[in-house]
């Protein structure tokens, strides 16, 4: 058996606080199109506080308090907030140099 490790990727990420539809709809503009194509969305996901995004995958549902993840191929997609924790931390400026002078030792 071969063992495999993550690479190093640095995501953008906003939590759905169930409240911060616009936040969210902003974010992944690019990929869902404009706010306005979910004017209903928007009524529906106060009511419910879940999100419905539309991934590589299928449709999706993000609960109250999911991370939505912009993936590697400019996807978006929902990430329980446990898993994220466990998967992601905050990148700081600091981080971003020395991530950077890691990858460059495995060249």
């Amino acid at each position: 058996m071969t063992k495999f490790r993550k690479k190093l990727v640095v995501i953008d990420a906003v939590q759905w606080n169930g409240k911060n539809f616009d936040e969210v709809m902003n974010f992944m503009q690019d990929f869902h199109g404009s706010k306005f194509n979910y004017e209903n969305a928007e009524e529906l996901a106060y009511k419910t506080t879940q999100l419905t995004i539309r991934t590589l995958e299928g449709i999706m549902t993000a609960d109250k308090n999911d991370w939505i993840i912009k993936g590697v191929m400019g996807e978006f997609y929902p990430c329980k907030p446990d898993i994220f924790e466990k998967t992601y931390e905050e990148v700081r400026e600091h981080m971003i140099t020395n991530m950077s002078k890691s990858l460059l030792a495995y060249d």
